[in-house]
């Protein structure tokens, strides 16, 4: 299906100091719909030109009125954004799953998360505040938090609203001015999310957006002599590119990387309350999610029943078209699919306890691959260490709690567990032993949490975003010593 002619923004341009610009290079890239496989249009290349054109309006509007503009005013600014947002839940739905694959329900919430991270980030502008620190007599001591300047942006595929909100919506509230390189499998929301910014009073040169290649916009953003601070969300390969270039100028970069997240299940829990948490935590956008659940642990005493539970929960599932909003859709590229089924092939010798089921109507080039449910895993098999961004769960079984934590414990990554168990201390214990930045208990993901702090450890990256702590790290702190006598 081709983009719909009446968009309110023009996707094959730059959105550059408050207007629609052409990309220097004159070149575009063309837009791929993973439900057909067919390309339905095409969005801007833009190149290192366009990033020094966009650096530059940034760094012009943070000296100017938004520099200036109290906090309480740059908090009005996002609210009404938040409102625009919502107005267009709909039609930033559809995009959304056009270009990215996911089903029409998902794309939804995607949406009005998004107006909530700007509705959140609204009544947070004006209440982060310095303190005053006992000193010496004589002493006055204060601190001041202050944006860091021009912030760098570059967001995956998987989920553009969402990143765009708290990571953009974040730098924003603090008074940045935001740079914005989408991923070029998926710039129509951002693009999108320029236009309201703007028709919301959002002054010119405070969010540019270039879309373009990372190798060319992205790596020319990263390594920008005039960008203070840089935000990155994707694979450990690329994230390890950025902050290397970023180095070289000597500014922080937030990282949310990779990640194996498991969910353990104890012989004491709740089975069909965990079940839906079980199964819809890896297959939710396909399983391409950084913190998707992509490893089940499972006490011996209940991993018959739980297996079984969840092989049935798996049979119901059906996978087709974004737009008929199933539940689960294609994934993002046929290069995507090719990583996932190379996966598959690496566990052919495994224990396939299930597999979903792809609908006969779904368009032969589109780039589906069916949930997989492994079981009998070893904790050291590749598909139980390796991220494999698709729709492939592994049930590996566990007698101890010493046990569990080990195998949680036991990968590169650290971003997000959950424990399901009826016992309190085991609760406690488990949620400071496992090393991760999320633990749940009973529970998973906690409906996206806009005010809950997320972020990993390890190769699943540093710094946090989501709450006030996203906030604190969008800006920088500024010791003042005053001596007065």
């Amino acid at each position: 299906m081709p983009l719909p002619p009446d968009l309110w923004f023009d996707p094959t341009k730059c959105f550059i100091n408050g207007e629609w610009v052409a990309p220097l290079g004159g070149e575009q890239l063309g837009l791929t719909d993973p439900s057909t496989g067919a390309e339905i249009g095409t969005i801007a290349r833009g190149t290192a030109q366009d990033v020094d054109a966009a650096v530059a309006a940034a760094d012009a509007a943070r000296k100017g009125e938004w520099g200036r503009m109290p906090a309480f005013e740059r908090g009005r600014i996002l609210a009404k954004l938040g409102h625009l947002i919502l107005t267009k839940t709909e039609e930033l739905a559809r995009l959304e799953s056009t270009d990215v694959g996911k089903p029409l329900t998902q794309a939804r919430a995607d949406a009005v998360a998004m107006a909530r991270y700007m509705e959140f980030y609204a009544g947070a502008a004006d209440k982060v505040h310095g303190e005053t620190i006992p000193y010496l007599d004589g002493y006055t001591v204060y601190t001041l938090r202050e944006p860091h300047g021009v912030t760098g942006h570059i967001v995956p595929w998987n989920y553009p609203m969402q990143i765009i909100g708290r990571s953009v919506g974040a730098a924003l509230t603090m008074g940045n001015t935001c740079v914005l390189k989408p991923a070029e499998e998926a710039c129509l929301t951002a693009l999108a999310f320029a236009d309201l910014a703007h028709q919301a009073g959002l002054p010119a040169g405070v969010l540019n957006v270039v879309p373009g290649l990372g190798a060319e916009a992205g790596a020319a953003l990263s390594s920008h002599k005039g960008v203070h601070h840089m935000s990155f969300t994707g694979s450990v390969a690329t994230g390890v590119r950025i902050q290397t270039a970023a180095a070289q100028n000597v500014i922080p970069v937030t990282l949310e990387l990779g990640g194996k997240s498991p969910q353990l299940v104890f012989d004491d829990a709740d089975i069909d309350a965990a079940l839906p948490f079980l199964v819809n935590g890896g297959i939710q956008n396909a399983g391409q999610t950084c913190s998707a659940a992509s490893r089940i642990l499972v006490q011996r005493g209940v991993y018959d029943e739980v297996l079984a539970k969840m092989a049935a929960k798996y049979g119901e599932l059906r996978v087709g078209p974004a737009l008929s909003d199933l539940n689960v859709g294609p994934l993002i590229s046929a290069r995507q699919k090719q990583i996932v089924t190379g996966f598959l092939d690496k566990g052919k010798d495994l224990e396939r306890a299930a597999q979903a089921v792809i609908v006969d109507d779904a368009p032969e080039g589109g780039h589906y691959v069916a949930p997989t449910l492994f079981a009998g895993v070893s904790a050291d098999h590749t598909l139980a260490q390796d991220e494999i961004f698709g729709p492939v769960q592994v049930v590996i079984p566990f007698d101890s709690e010493e046990e569990a934590v080990a195998i949680a414990n036991g990968t590169d990554y650290g971003l997000v567990a959950s424990v399901w168990s009826q016992n309190g201390a085991r609760q406690m214990r488990l949620a400071k032993a496992i090393d991760t930045g999320q633990v749940f208990l009973n529970n998973y993901g906690a409906g996206g949490g806009v005010e809950l702090p997320f972020g990993g450890v390890g190769k699943s990256g540093h710094g946090r975003e989501k709450g006030f702590e996203a906030l604190f790290g969008f800006s920088k702190l500024k010791t003042v010593a005053a001596l007065h006598g």
